[in-house]
């Protein structure tokens, strides 16, 4: 039980810091850098709705008042079968400024949507993107600029947190930001294994086997390795949306995020294959899978120690600090109040987290597999 012990915890310090770390002293020894250039290739951005009446008017202006040439810009809303007028109020105020409608009468999901707007569009660059995503003036032009370098497949922008009055808050704000730096440290040795479903950009010939199922944020990057490209990390290219906050659990936003990425992950399970994709099947492995073993690995860690601590002082601490940890996250979400500590917020999002990784394992394993759903507020 000591091994088992010293096993999972082995795992979760590689899981969160040593794979880390293994970037680092390769983005420093044998860095891959990206070609970038302001260039204008033609771009169709499709932005993905449903029910999202409140916010499109305000999405569709930022990219109106992109500064990229017009000519060479089309705006297409992907909406997924909305009721609340969305697909009216974007015929009647933006038609006549160039947007196209393509609307699904069926709900069918977000990748439906955006597999329906990819058939009829016709830039050579496709920009993703959400409604309640919001983008600076040269957030296209920003996006764009890695496919100057014709090694890169498709690119992904940098989440920014938003909290009230623009400040950044809430439980995700230290988890982005881990994730966001993960991902820079995987662009400069080779290739991101995931992109912001927010806002991301990919060639045309990567697109052109688009599911309808898949999460297009996971599966478009392993798409564009497997068709010998990179998929990117550009700093520069910044996607703001709204943080849930403190008070939000959105537990089932993390059940769901986890379904679909396995869902993706054992779809395209031969990219794990080192003898064929070599660093990447471990990047792979490393980001995605070993993150999601960590709960078992805390459940055994604990078992071990509990099991140990009656013969050995340390697993008897060892045990009592883990059970300390797992009942203030219980505190904190009986207790909103106490999340306004920093660590008390950050020890709730990762007890959390974990238990939505091991909630999205029984439903995968039980055959669920999550298309549509209600975006959360934010």
């Amino acid at each position: 039980m000591r091994w088992v012990f010293w096993i999972s915890v082995g795992w979760i310090t590689y899981a969160y810091v040593g794979y880390a770390l293994v970037l680092r002293v390769l983005a420093a020894s044998r860095p891959r850098p990206v070609v970038r250039a302001d260039v204008h290739p033609r771009v169709s951005v499709i932005v993905t709705v449903h029910d999202g009446a409140r916010e499109i008017g305000g999405k569709l202006e930022d990219l109106l008042e992109q500064e990229y040439p017009p000519d060479r810009l089309e705006i297409l809303v992907a909406d997924d079968g909305s009721g609340d007028g969305t697909d009216r109020l974007v015929k009647e105020q933006f038609a006549e400024r160039g947007v196209r409608l393509v609307r699904q009468e069926h709900r069918g999901g977000k990748e439906r949507a955006q597999q329906a707007a990819v058939a009829v569009a016709r830039g050579e660059v496709l920009v993703f993107t959400d409604v309640g995503t919001r983008l600076d003036g040269g957030g296209i032009a920003a996006i764009v600029r890695s496919f100057a370098d014709p090694t890169v497949g498709c690119v992904s922008s940098e989440d920014r947190l938003l909290g009230p009055e623009g400040r950044p808050a809430g439980g995700e704000r230290g988890y982005v930001g881990y994730e966001m730096g993960l991902r820079r440290l995987e662009s400069r040795v080779g290739s991101i294994v995931g992109l912001s479903g927010s806002l991301f950009g990919a060639r045309r010939e990567v697109c052109a086997d688009f599911s309808d199922r898949l999460a297009s944020d996971f599966r478009i990057a392993l798409v564009a390795v497997r068709l010998g490209y990179r998929a990117v990390a550009d700093e520069g290219a910044v996607g703001y949306y709204r943080d849930a906050g403190a008070k939000t659990s959105e537990f089932a936003r993390k059940v769901r995020t986890v379904v679909r990425g396995l869902t993706v992950l054992f779809a395209e399970r031969e990219l794990l294959n080192p003898f064929r994709h070599g660093l990447f099947s471990w990047q792979l492995f490393s980001h995605k899978l070993t993150r999601w073993v960590v709960p078992f690995a805390m459940l055994a860690a604990l078992a071990a120690s509990g099991v140990s601590s009656p013969r050995a002082p340390f697993f008897a601490v060892a045990f009592a600090l883990q059970a300390a940890g797992y009942a203030a996250a219980g505190l904190v979400a009986l207790f909103p109040v106490l999340a306004r500590l920093p660590l008390a917020r950050a020890l709730r999002y990762l007890v959390e987290v974990n238990l939505a990784i091991l909630v999205a394992w029984a439903r995968f394993l039980r055959g669920d597999r999550i298309v549509a759903w209600i975006p959360s507020a934010r």
